[in-house]
């Protein structure tokens, strides 16, 4: 089916680059410094709705720090332990702390944390909430708010809008208004898919020869409802 297209399409990598920073410029750019060893703060904890890029950042920092030649690890919390963190690692990205299982991952993040501190490493965290809010043990949600901690701005329709006119252009041909509003309203509202669709629907007016129209967008897009 035409749909599996849009499983087909690979996704595209997380980086700072492609991050469409809305109202979170603030954030990128102490994301950006804290790769730097003599950064004046290197552990930043960042919360948000889902689908607002706390992934996304996370991602990307992990692979900046690798594009630097610096060891880093991105994890999620699930199953989380500090076998996972290598000796040599001083970056770490750690995603969803509010899905910390019990009190030996939280142990493990408090003693991960302790050590990076110890040894002048970096970490950042994501999480569904401010650290005091989301029922960690109190001496781990405090060390989580020593650093910085930011909320991720999810953006606003006419800022995905944006987004995808760019990802559209990047590919060489520009994005119909009325494609846009109905992606807009017949899509999950989460930019990664909203940006894959995009991808997808290249691929497919390529093979097919076809122009980027609404009819051409719905014979891909699941469950797409009649207007």
């Amino acid at each position: 089916m035409k749909q599996l297209l849009l499983e087909l399409i690979p996704p595209v990598p997380s980086t700072f680059e492609n991050f469409v920073v809305g109202r979170n410029r603030e954030l990128v750019h102490q994301l950006r410094a804290a790769l730097e060893p003599s950064a004046a703060e290197r552990f930043i904890y960042v919360w948000g709705a889902p689908g607002s890029g706390k992934s996304h950042l996370l991602e990307a920092f992990a692979a900046r720090a690798r594009t630097l030649g610096q060891a880093a690890v991105r994890l999620g919390a699930v199953g989380f332990d500090e076998a996972q963190v290598p000796d040599d690692c001083l970056l770490v990205a750690l995603d969803d702390v509010e899905s910390l299982a019990g009190d030996a991952a939280q142990t493990a993040l408090f003693n991960v944390y302790n050590d990076l501190r110890e040894r002048g490493g970096a970490l950042v965290a994501s999480g569904a909430a401010a650290p005091g809010q989301l029922g960690l043990r109190p001496e781990l949600a405090t060390r989580l708010g020593w650093g910085l901690v930011y909320q991720v701005h999810g953006l606003t329709d006419e800022e995905k809008m944006e987004a995808l006119a760019g990802r559209a252009r990047e590919h060489g041909w520009p994005l119909p208004n009325e494609v846009a509003a109905y992606l807009m309203r017949h899509a999950a509202r989460d930019l990664s898919f909203l940006l894959g669709t995009v991808e997808a629907l290249d691929r497919y007016s390529r093979e097919t020869k076809r122009p980027i129209t609404v009819p051409l967008l719905r014979e891909i897009l699941p469950s797409a409802a009649e207007d």
